[in-house]
Formats: C-alpha cells, structure tokens, sequence
C-alpha cells in the first residue's frame, strides 16, 4: 500500500500566505524524508481557506526540495485550462523531475471558482472528461490531433515532448459525493482519488463505489485498477486517543463550522437532522461517525484493516493535510503514522518481528553457544600466555555466567 497526504491545502483566512506554502513545502520535505510515497497538491482560486492557485508551479518548487517522493496535482480543475496546456505543463514537470509526477484530475470543487470564470456548474463534469481524453491523446498519439470540442480546439495538436514515464504519468480523477468521479475512472480507464471516502454512506458504501468505476469501465472497453484506488481522509495521532482529540478539537472545529458550512454552504453534508445547530457540528461527531482517524498508530492500523476489509481493496491511503494542531504535533503525527502504521501494510517489520520471535525461543541455546565461544577464547588466551612462560591476566579465570546489558 502507497502513503502519501491530499494537499488542498487548509489555512485559516487572515494568515500570511507566504508563510502558508513555506510551511507546506517544508511539510513535503518532512514526508520524503519519513519514507511517504505521495503527494497530491490542489488548486482552488476563492474562499480563502485553500490557497494554492497552480499545482504544477507548486510542484516544480517541491520537487527541487525533495528526493524521491511522488507529486501529483490533487487535482488540476480541468475546465478551467485549455487540456493542450495542462498536457505540455505535465510532460515539462514529468522530465524535470525524472518521472516523479502525476496528474490528478477534476471538473473544480469551488463553486466560486467556476462562477468567476463563467464556467456552467453543470457542465463541468462532462468537459473534465472531455478535457482527459484529449490529453490522454496528446500523450499518447503521434502526429497531428484535431479536435473540435465543446470548450476548446485542437488543429493538427501535437506534444513536441511527450512525457518522461511511458506511456504517460500516471493519470487520477477525483470522486467526492456524487458517482461521477467513478464514472469518470471507469470511462478514462484511470486511477481514483476518493475525496471524503465514506464520511457519507458509511463504509458499506465503499464497494459499490467500486462497482460504478468497473461497470464504466466494462462500457467504455477500459479496466480499472484497485491498485489505483487512494482513499483521502483525515488523519492525526498522538500517544493516546485523548491527547489526538485535544491537539485537533479547535482547529478542527473552526475547519468544519467556519470554512465547510459558514463559507461552503455545506452543513448538508455534517447534519444528521434538519436544523441541527451548526455548535453541534464538531469534529469529536465526525471521528465517531468514522469520517477521520485519530488516535493511537494502533487505532489507524484497525480502522485501516476495517477500510480496506469492507472495501474489497485499495492501493493507496492519502492523510487530508491540515493544520488542526500545532505544527509541532503535526509533524509528530505523520512521523508515528511512518515509524508504526506504514511498515504494517507495507511489509517491512514482518521479517524482524520473525527474527526476534526466532532469537527469543532459543535463546538458552544461543547464550550457551555464545558463553562456549567466549570460553575457547580465553582458553586459548591462556594456553598463549603460557607457552610464553608468562603469567596469564585474571581475566582469564573470570567465570561467564551472564551477559550485561
């Protein structure tokens, strides 16, 4: 399984915004140096909270700080972007990085985002796959494309540079409430990022999910991967579920009730009855509604065990990156989530769990063998000094019986 964080990212309105993207390319830096496979950077252009504008330049500044962990944009809001510049945008990146890019795509989330561009909410979806297949194409295809499309024109279109991974990058759609997405997936033949996986419809929703993205694809001629399957929530840890709870119910509580439902409009999607008050709206009723993991690294690896039970399968699970707590325990839980959680589902302590195991069931029989092979030694230390016609040192006659600590 793949490890990585969703990047929106989430800042209070009022911070200062440079100050917001150092501390988001540090947080990067931080997860490539802690072993996390990925990670996906939004855009989004209004309401204040997500303020990343342009993915691919964020990525192009990631990637000159980091080694080896993969960036995606999560997600390029198609529609908003004519597909040849987004394919030219991501073939450039995919070479600059030797092949550590991916594209994550979608029709645009912000409601204030398309309205500014003039863009028909209604359409967005359709154009976002029209948009794919096109790039997909021009990744793909050689010579001249030609297309005339209901948002954009291709004459003769061809990429001079085709991607760097073949035979392209690895290419995402994000799926949230409605089917869409995974209608999407299955019609593209591409990999899912599932954006608030089951903090609606519970995880028995999970596996139908699944079954809208392979029924598309069957239609359509494509298969579908499970191994391309991220599903995005949020996460924290702390040494208990107490002390997780503290460092995020203030900060969590201002992201659902100042940015989701007073700036979004979204207090459908939290609500378990018409009118409920928006002081009840709190993060402590989304943990245990099951919408986020947080706790011990030992509750993550049951509730993971639980997803990935109910849903059949998946590939990749990504954190939805916050700034609920402290900075300081914010990085502290990503680094439990890699020391403990990662290396259960990534087969990495198995062997040395074994090897432990193994060495504590003999150990009589190993401390004997070590206790006879000091013994030769200074047997043979002794007989040296001897035939020298000196006198040996005490140490010699030292008894083993027991090794220090």
């Amino acid at each position: 399984m793949k490890f990585g964080i969703f990047m929106a990212p989430f800042h209070r309105a009022g911070e200062n915004p440079t100050l917001c993207f150092e501390r988001d390319l540090e947080l990067i830096e931080w997860l490539d140096r802690t072993g996390y496979n990925e990670v996906f950077i939004g855009e989004h252009h209004s309401s204040g909270w997500e303020i990343i504008s342009s993915p691919d330049i964020f990525i192009a500044a990631a990637a000159g700080r980091t080694r080896r962990i993969m960036l995606g944009a999560g997600v390029v809001s198609v529609p908003y972007h004519h597909p040849f510049n987004i394919a030219n945008r991501y073939a450039l990146l995919d070479h600059l990085t030797r092949g550590r890019v991916m594209l994550g795509c979608g029709p645009g989330a912000l409601a204030a985002d398309a309205h500014m561009l003039g863009i028909d909410t209604t359409q967005q979806r359709r154009r976002m796959i029209e948009g794919v297949k096109a790039i997909m194409r021009l990744f793909t295809e050689e010579g001249g494309i030609t297309l005339d499309g209901s948002y954009f024109r291709l004459n003769d279109a061809h990429l001079q540079v085709k991607p760097y991974q073949q035979p392209h990058l690895p290419i995402f759609v994000a799926n949230t409430i409605s089917p869409s997405g995974m209608v999407a997936a299955g019609e593209l033949g591409c990999g899912v990022l599932s954006v608030a996986a089951f903090a609606t419809g519970g995880l028995e929703g999970l596996p139908k999910r699944w079954a809208v993205a392979e029924e598309s694809a069957a239609e359509h001629g494509k298969t579908v991967s499970r191994a391309n399957w991220r599903m995005v929530m949020p996460i924290h840890l702390a040494d208990s579920k107490k002390e997780a709870l503290d460092d995020i119910r203030e900060g969590g509580n201002a992201w659902i009730q100042d940015y989701f439902i007073d700036t979004l409009g979204a207090k459908i999607q939290f609500e378990e009855y018409p009118g409920q008050p928006r002081e009840e709206l709190t993060v402590e009723r989304m943990v245990a509604r099951g919408g986020a993991i947080v706790g011990t690294p030992d509750d993550a690896i049951a509730r993971i065990r639980e997803v990935q039970q109910a849903s059949g399968g998946f590939g990749g699970l990504l954190g939805l990156a916050h700034e609920w707590a402290s900075r300081e325990k914010t990085l502290r839980s990503y680094e439990l989530f890699a020391r403990y959680v990662m290396p259960r589902f990534q087969g990495t302590v198995a062997e040395i769990e074994y090897s432990q195991r193994w060495a504590a069931a003999q150990r009589d029989m190993l401390f004997n063998k070590s206790v006879a092979g000091i013994m030769t030694a200074m047997n043979d230390y002794k007989q040296h000094r001897e035939a020298l016609g000196e006198k040996p040192s005490e140490i010699a006659d030292q008894p083993i019986t027991r090794v220090r600590p």
